[in-house]
Formats: structure tokens, C-alpha cells, sequence
């Protein structure tokens, strides 16, 4: 999508730029314009907090951090909130964020919550896109020193699937894991290593990341159908469901170096959020799967099961871009870019340049590798085709 000389990008970027919203601005400048130390930039990031959405989220918060429901209250919970002001930048070290993220990490990390946890037939049934979300907040608010937020990090590793994606369902044979239930973990993985230095977190992730590019994003190995076309239908907030531009957002974030400065991201915040009641309001419409029970997924490869082993190095590489009329072409935001740099992930993490594919059918690896072992001889996956597709 070049936005030299074509209208319509020009358009949707005015758009953007002219949100009531500092944080759409500001991520607008941040993310597409790549102009993080401009005025206009810094002015906006001054009142992330102050826009209407924002406000909306942090409306009747409590004396002790929450909002005077069950942190997991669908949709109005601190945990809800809290990722929702993370996508819309919200800033690291905000006194009442770290108070709503302390009740969350105190009901993931309790006795009863832990209890809860099953493991069935070697494989532990865990709902980890509630961690994995808690864990990816927490490290944006600069809490990732939190010996809470590191159980939740080690936690994840332990339960992570053969396949490299996790699974609450007990039914579940253990072959395949559960795409809605994988895709948080990743990214709170990712953003612990990123926070501490973790490899152990990073490899994990990068495992994870190999469970969805193996399958294309949305096809089984099988056959070229979709999995479940409901992937299909972009939706904001996507809250746990799993989809294909979150997908692709989460992954470009796992394709990213780490660096000294905030994480860079994109938001997919458009034009909706939450109401003043805290309720969500999707871009397209209520998300299909909400307010019914989680959707069993059975879609998964082989593998081996990740191994935690400490190991703390990071690289910088701050980047930054000053705001223009319009953005050059090399500097266009295409989808398409960002499953490529994904499939610079595994060279990052020591892994081969791709995976063989393999069949859903094949028998459950037992023999346990380390998380970055890989067979030689693999042919490049395809690339997505949706990826390349510019959005309207």
C-alpha cells in the first residue's frame, strides 16, 4: 500500500490524524508515519489517557484496582481493560494501570486459580490466553520484575503443547492445540523477553509462532480450505477469539528486534471501542463468538515441547522516522511485510529457515526436543495470501 500519490491512503491517514482520540493519533504517527519524536507526536503521547476511550476504560475503577467486578468479568474486568488500554498505548508506570494489573496477576497466581488447572494424559488444560494477555500487559506497564508475572511466564512454558501452542479443552486428544487459546501466550512470551531478556521466553514464543505459520495462519495441513471462517472476519476488540489480522499483528511483533525504546506496534483501534459502560463495540459489528462458551479448535502440528533455560541477552535497535506529508514507498505498512518478517523469526531464534510440514494426522511426538530443535531439509511455507491483500 504506497501511499505516494494514492488518494485513498492519503485519505484514511487524515483520517486517523484528525481521531479525537491522542492514542489513535499518536499510534497513527507512530506506526504508519514511523514520526516518534515529533510535537505533534510527543503532545499526543502527553494525553494518552485523556481521550474518550481511554476514559471509558478506566471509568469506575476502585480503591483496590479494580472495577468492582471479577477481573475476568466478560467484558468489563480489569483484565479486558487493560488490554484494550495497552493496544491504545498506554503508558508504562501509570500508577491506577500497574493498581488494575495487580488484581489481575493476583487472581492468575492464586492457589484456587492454580488449582483449577488440569493436566490430562501429560498435557496440562489451561486457559493461556488469560495468562498470555496478563502477561503482555504486564510487561507494558513495567512490571515485568513482578515475581508474579515471571510464574506466569514459566507457567506458560511448562503447559506449552508438543505442537507449540496450548489447550484448555480436556477432550482434547493433545495433537492440537487450540489457535485462540495460543496466540495471547505468544505474544505475552514475546513481550517478557523483550522486558527481561529471557531466551527461554523468546524461544517459546517463537515455537508458538511456528504452530500458525506452518498452517498458513488459517488452513489445516491437509488440504488448502479454510479452518474456520470466522478467522476471516476482522473484529476489534478480538478479545481471546482468534482471527487473521491479529494474527498478523501479533507475529509482526515477534518479528520485530528487540530494542531499548517501548515495543513499536500497530493498532488495530480504528474507529471503535468501548462504550461509556465499558461494553465492546467491534469494528465490524458484535464479534461472532461472543458471549458463547470458548470454541474447541482441533487444528495443530508436531513437535517438541519447550524447555526453560535461562539465558538473558538482548540487542537495540531504536528506530524512529520524522512525520512527512506523505510516506515513501519504502516505508509503505503492507501485511504482506509483515509475514515476511516473520519468516525471519526462526533465523533470530537459531531455527532453519522454514518447517516441514506435517500431517494433523501423524502420531503425537513424545520424544521431547528443545524448543529450537528443528529437521533439516524444509521447503519454504507459501506465503499468505490474504497477507498481501491491502485493507480498504
Amino acid at each position: 500500500m504506497d501511499s505516494s500519490g494514492d488518494a485513498p491512503t492519503l485519505a484514511a491517514l487524515a483520517w486517523l490524524g484528525s481521531s479525537e482520540e491522542p492514542a489513535i493519533r499518536y499510534l497513527t504517527r507512530r506506526e504508519l508515519l514511523e514520526d516518534r519524536d515529533g510535537a505533534a507526536a510527543a503532545a499526543d503521547a502527553a494525553q494518552l489517557l485523556e481521550g474518550p476511550k481511554a476514559r471509558a476504560l478506566l471509568a469506575g475503577q476502585q480503591p483496590d484496582g479494580g472495577f468492582g467486578v471479577h477481573p475476568y468479568r466478560k467484558w468489563t474486568g480489569a483484565h479486558w481493560r487493560l488490554v484494550s488500554l495497552v493496544e491504545l498505548a498506554a503508558p508504562a508506570g501509570e500508577p491506577r494501570l500497574q493498581a488494575a494489573a495487580s488484581t489481575v496477576l493476583d487472581w492468575l497466581t492464586s492457589r484456587p486459580h492454580r488449582r483449577r488447572v488440569q493436566v490430562i494424559d501429560g498435557l496440562t488444560r489451561r486457559c493461556a490466553s488469560q495468562e498470555g494477555n496478563a502477561l503482555a500487559v504486564a510487561c507494558r506497564l513495567g512490571m515485568a520484575a513482578d515475581p508474579r508475572a515471571e510464574l506466569l511466564a514459566r507457567s506458560l512454558v511448562a503447559g506449552q503443547w508438543p505442537d507449540g501452542g496450548w489447550n484448555c479443552d480436556p477432550r482434547a486428544s493433545g495433537r492440537r492445540s487450540s489457535f485462540h487459546e495460543s496466540l495471547p501466550p505468544a505474544w505475552g512470551l514475546h513481550e517478557y523477553w523483550l522486558a527481561t531478556g529471557a531466551t527461554w521466553a523468546q524461544a517459546a514464543a517463537a515455537r508458538a509462532a511456528e504452530l500458525f505459520l506452518s498452517h498458513r495462519l488459517y488452513r489445516p495441513l491437509s488440504d488448502g480450505e479454510v479452518i474456520d471462517r470466522r478467522w476471516l472476519a476482522l473484529h476489534y476488540p478480538p478479545y481471546w477469539h482468534y482471527e487473521v489480522l491479529q494474527a498478523l499483528l501479533i507475529l509482526s511483533r515477534l518479528a520485530r528486534p528487540a530494542t531499548r525504546a517501548p515495543p513499536r506496534r500497530w493498532s488495530c483501534c480504528g474507529a471503535a471501542g468501548p462504550t461509556a459502560a465499558g461494553s465492546p463495540a467491534a469494528a465490524g459489528g458484535v464479534h461472532p463468538a461472543a458471549g458463547r462458551g470458548r470454541a474447541r479448535s482441533r487444528w495443530s502440528t508436531g513437535g517438541g515441547r519447550a524447555q526453560p533455560a535461562a539465558d538473558p541477552q538482548r540487542a537495540a535497535g531504536p528506530q524512529s522516522r520524522r512525520l512527512s506529508g506523505t510516506l515513501p514507498a519504502r516505508r509503505r505498512p503492507r501485511l504482506g511485510s509483515a509475514l515476511g518478517r516473520c519468516n525471519r523469526l526462526r533465523q533470530r531464534a537459531g531455527m532453519p529457515a522454514a518447517e516441514p510440514e506435517q500431517d494433523v494426522g501423524a502420531p503425537l511426538v513424545t520424544d521431547l526436543q528443545p524448543p529450537v530443535a528443528h529437521q533439516p531439509g524444509q521447503r519454504p511455507l507459501p506465503h499468505i495470501a490474504v497477507a498481501a491483500q491491502p485493507l480498504a
